[in-house]
């Protein structure tokens, strides 16, 4: 869990890189009377623009290019990085749930780690509709956990792809862990969930 979690880190950092590096080539464009990646490089008479400087506009075009392919392989390994993560995530879960069939006399010992908050919850929701309330402490996300999460966008990905699908949602609320089912879905709000969720603080 550790070794994929690391790469989930290293892969988050790649795709922060080039997109980073796609932002100030795009300011350099801006900056070239704006041309941006498809403004013309010649003149109503056919020459080279005077007024931009054709060279770095035209690397910084190729650059964007290539770093946008890039960025396009980053974020299909992320995904695949996710699925992994999740998978492992059942499978842990699933001898967790063995070990505390076997210690349900000691439930404080049950290593409910609470890493993220809800902090609004529209009205008639998914969220709602599933039982989420305002101050809940999220300690499983469908496949999510303290284990393995590394940002919000892990659980953003994972209701992205359960769309219609019910998520198992197990909250801490005043001190007692409930366990929820939750389905993303299009509502007349914005969003699939129509929740806030917020990383808790450690």
């Amino acid at each position: 869990m550790a070794a994929t979690t690391e790469r989930m880190k290293t892969l988050m950092k790649r795709k922060d890189d080039l997109e980073s590096q796609v932002k100030e080539l795009h300011a350099l464009l801006d900056s070239q009377k704006s041309v941006g990646t498809d403004g013309p490089l010649i003149d109503t008479e056919g020459f080279p623009r005077s007024d931009i400087d054709v060279y770095s506009v035209r690397h910084a075009r190729h650059q964007i290019a290539c770093l946008q392919n890039d960025h396009k392989e980053v974020m299909r390994e992320i995904e695949e990085e996710l699925v992994n993560i999740h998978a492992q995530a059942r499978q842990h879960l699933g001898s967790r749930e063995e070990d505390m069939e076997v210690d349900k006399e000691k439930p404080e010992e049950k290593p409910w780690i609470a890493f993220a908050k809800i902090d609004r919850v529209e009205v008639n929701s998914p969220a709602a509709q599933g039982g989420v309330e305002v101050e809940d402490e999220v300690v499983m996300f469908g496949s999510v956990t303290a284990d393995n999460f590394t940002g919000l966008q892990s659980i953003g990905s994972l209701v992205q792809h359960s769309k219609d699908k019910a998520l198992s949602v197990s909250v801490r609320r005043k001190g007692q862990v409930l366990r929820l089912s939750v389905t993303p879905k299009t509502w007349s709000g914005r969003g699939l969930l129509g929740c806030n969720i917020v990383p808790s603080k450690r």
